[in-house]
Protein backbone atom coordinates (compact mmCIF):
# COMPACT_ATOMS: atom_id res chain seq x y z
CA UNK A 1 0.00 0.00 0.00
CA UNK A 2 1.07 3.36 -0.56
CA UNK A 3 -0.40 6.68 0.23
CA UNK A 4 -1.92 8.80 -2.03
CA UNK A 5 -1.03 12.45 -2.37
CA UNK A 6 -3.49 15.02 -2.07
CA UNK A 7 -3.16 15.99 -5.71
CA UNK A 8 -4.52 12.42 -6.24
CA UNK A 9 -7.15 12.71 -4.54
CA UNK A 10 -8.65 14.96 -6.94
CA UNK A 11 -10.80 17.52 -4.96
CA UNK A 12 -12.34 20.65 -5.83
CA UNK A 13 -10.87 23.82 -5.71
CA UNK A 14 -12.29 25.97 -3.29
CA UNK A 15 -14.09 28.09 -6.45
CA UNK A 16 -15.27 24.53 -7.31
CA UNK A 17 -16.55 23.88 -4.12
CA UNK A 18 -18.93 27.44 -3.80
CA UNK A 19 -20.66 26.22 -7.00
CA UNK A 20 -21.20 22.40 -7.07
CA UNK A 21 -24.23 20.80 -5.93
CA UNK A 22 -24.40 20.54 -1.77
CA UNK A 23 -26.10 17.52 0.18
CA UNK A 24 -29.75 18.88 0.93
CA UNK A 25 -28.73 19.14 4.86
CA UNK A 26 -28.23 22.20 7.07
CA UNK A 27 -26.26 21.62 10.38
CA UNK A 28 -27.72 24.09 13.06
CA UNK A 29 -25.54 24.36 16.16
CA UNK A 30 -27.36 25.23 19.55
CA UNK A 31 -25.35 27.09 21.86
CA UNK A 32 -22.29 25.06 21.29
CA UNK A 33 -19.34 26.15 23.48
CA UNK A 34 -16.37 24.23 22.46
CA UNK A 35 -14.93 26.54 19.44
CA UNK A 36 -13.30 23.11 18.23
CA UNK A 37 -16.23 21.22 17.87
CA UNK A 38 -17.27 24.40 16.10
CA UNK A 39 -14.56 23.95 14.15
CA UNK A 40 -14.53 20.57 13.61
CA UNK A 41 -18.58 20.83 12.19
CA UNK A 42 -17.30 22.74 9.33
CA UNK A 43 -14.79 20.73 8.45
CA UNK A 44 -17.21 17.71 8.33
CA UNK A 45 -19.55 20.07 6.65
CA UNK A 46 -16.90 20.33 3.74
CA UNK A 47 -16.11 16.84 3.83
CA UNK A 48 -19.71 15.95 3.09
CA UNK A 49 -20.72 18.84 1.28
CA UNK A 50 -23.51 20.62 3.55
CA UNK A 51 -25.40 23.35 2.38
CA UNK A 52 -24.57 25.56 5.26
CA UNK A 53 -23.62 25.74 9.23
CA UNK A 54 -26.10 27.87 11.39
CA UNK A 55 -24.43 28.93 14.70
CA UNK A 56 -26.88 30.08 17.49
CA UNK A 57 -26.75 31.86 20.73
CA UNK A 58 -23.71 31.44 22.62
CA UNK A 59 -21.75 29.61 19.41
CA UNK A 60 -18.81 31.09 18.08
CA UNK A 61 -18.61 32.61 15.05
CA UNK A 62 -15.63 32.99 12.33
CA UNK A 63 -12.61 34.52 11.95
CA UNK A 64 -12.02 32.58 15.52
CA UNK A 65 -8.57 31.24 15.56
CA UNK A 66 -9.96 28.23 18.16
CA UNK A 67 -12.57 27.73 14.97
CA UNK A 68 -10.27 27.71 12.21
CA UNK A 69 -7.51 25.37 13.96
CA UNK A 70 -9.87 22.58 13.97
CA UNK A 71 -11.27 23.18 10.70
CA UNK A 72 -8.68 24.28 9.05
CA UNK A 73 -9.99 26.55 6.99
CA UNK A 74 -13.61 25.00 6.01
CA UNK A 75 -14.88 27.82 7.66
CA UNK A 76 -14.07 29.46 4.68
CA UNK A 77 -15.76 26.79 1.93
CA UNK A 78 -18.81 25.81 4.40
CA UNK A 79 -21.10 28.95 4.00
CA UNK A 80 -22.59 29.94 7.84
CA UNK A 81 -25.03 32.36 9.23
CA UNK A 82 -25.95 33.39 12.25
CA UNK A 83 -29.05 33.52 14.61
CA UNK A 84 -29.07 34.87 17.78
CA UNK A 85 -31.60 32.28 18.70
CA UNK A 86 -31.79 28.63 18.11
CA UNK A 87 -35.38 28.72 17.74
CA UNK A 88 -35.78 31.59 15.38
CA UNK A 89 -32.95 29.84 13.02
CA UNK A 90 -35.48 26.86 13.27
CA UNK A 91 -38.52 28.29 12.19
CA UNK A 92 -36.87 30.07 9.66
CA UNK A 93 -35.49 26.53 7.86
CA UNK A 94 -39.34 25.41 8.58
CA UNK A 95 -40.44 28.09 6.35
CA UNK A 96 -37.85 27.38 3.71
CA UNK A 97 -39.49 23.78 3.65
CA UNK A 98 -36.52 21.76 5.54
CA UNK A 99 -37.83 18.53 7.81
CA UNK A 100 -36.00 19.65 11.52
CA UNK A 101 -34.34 17.15 13.23
CA UNK A 102 -32.77 16.87 16.99
CA UNK A 103 -30.10 14.88 17.36
CA UNK A 104 -31.04 14.24 21.04
CA UNK A 105 -32.47 11.33 23.27
CA UNK A 106 -35.64 12.49 23.48
CA UNK A 107 -39.17 10.38 24.16
CA UNK A 108 -39.92 9.06 20.19
CA UNK A 109 -36.52 9.21 19.13
CA UNK A 110 -35.38 7.40 15.83
CA UNK A 111 -32.21 4.58 16.62
CA UNK A 112 -29.86 6.34 13.90
CA UNK A 113 -29.22 2.57 12.76
CA UNK A 114 -32.92 2.29 12.44
CA UNK A 115 -33.31 5.68 10.14
CA UNK A 116 -34.89 5.77 6.66
CA UNK A 117 -33.73 8.76 5.12
CA UNK A 118 -36.26 10.53 2.64
CA UNK A 119 -34.16 11.58 -0.55
CA UNK A 120 -36.78 13.62 -1.61
CA UNK A 121 -36.66 15.55 1.73
CA UNK A 122 -34.21 18.50 2.82
CA UNK A 123 -33.27 18.48 6.06
CA UNK A 124 -32.18 20.95 9.16
CA UNK A 125 -29.96 18.62 12.24
CA UNK A 126 -29.80 19.97 15.39
CA UNK A 127 -27.18 19.71 17.70
CA UNK A 128 -26.78 20.56 20.66
CA UNK A 129 -25.03 21.99 23.30
CA UNK A 130 -21.72 19.77 24.88
CA UNK A 131 -23.53 19.62 28.05
CA UNK A 132 -27.32 20.23 28.35
CA UNK A 133 -27.99 18.99 24.56
CA UNK A 134 -30.37 20.34 22.34
CA UNK A 135 -33.07 23.15 24.36
CA UNK A 136 -36.58 21.75 25.32
CA UNK A 137 -37.56 24.79 23.71
CA UNK A 138 -36.30 24.00 20.31
CA UNK A 139 -36.88 20.01 20.51
CA UNK A 140 -40.63 21.43 21.15
CA UNK A 141 -40.72 22.59 17.66
CA UNK A 142 -38.88 19.65 15.73
CA UNK A 143 -40.03 17.29 13.56
CA UNK A 144 -38.35 14.72 15.04
CA UNK A 145 -35.33 13.19 16.71
CA UNK A 146 -32.61 11.14 15.68
CA UNK A 147 -30.69 9.02 18.69
CA UNK A 148 -27.16 7.58 18.10
CA UNK A 149 -26.73 3.96 19.55
CA UNK A 150 -24.13 3.28 22.35
CA UNK A 151 -23.47 0.83 24.53
CA UNK A 152 -20.84 2.55 26.88
CA UNK A 153 -21.01 3.34 30.15
CA UNK A 154 -21.61 7.30 29.19
CA UNK A 155 -24.88 9.12 27.99
CA UNK A 156 -23.51 10.59 25.04
CA UNK A 157 -20.54 11.33 22.43
CA UNK A 158 -18.77 14.33 21.56
CA UNK A 159 -21.07 16.36 19.64
CA UNK A 160 -18.41 16.94 16.85
CA UNK A 161 -17.78 12.99 16.82
CA UNK A 162 -22.19 12.42 16.63
CA UNK A 163 -22.55 15.04 14.24
CA UNK A 164 -19.74 12.98 11.59
CA UNK A 165 -21.69 9.98 12.82
CA UNK A 166 -25.06 11.31 11.70
CA UNK A 167 -23.88 13.59 9.25
CA UNK A 168 -22.59 10.46 7.31
CA UNK A 169 -26.00 8.48 6.92
CA UNK A 170 -27.13 11.28 5.48
CA UNK A 171 -24.55 11.26 3.05
CA UNK A 172 -24.68 7.59 2.65
CA UNK A 173 -28.23 7.89 1.27
CA UNK A 174 -27.78 11.09 -0.82
CA UNK A 175 -24.67 9.74 -2.66
CA UNK A 176 -26.13 6.34 -3.37
CA UNK A 177 -28.63 8.71 -5.37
Amino acid sequence: MRKITNQELGRPSVEEFATMAKMPVVVVLDNVRSAQNIGAFFRTGDAFAVEKVVLCGITATPPSREIHKSSLGAEFTVPWEYSKTTVEAVESLKQQGYAIVAIEQVEGAVMLDKLEVDSTKKYALVFGNEVMGVEQSVVDICDGAIEVPQLGTKHSINVSVCGGVVIWKFFEKFISK
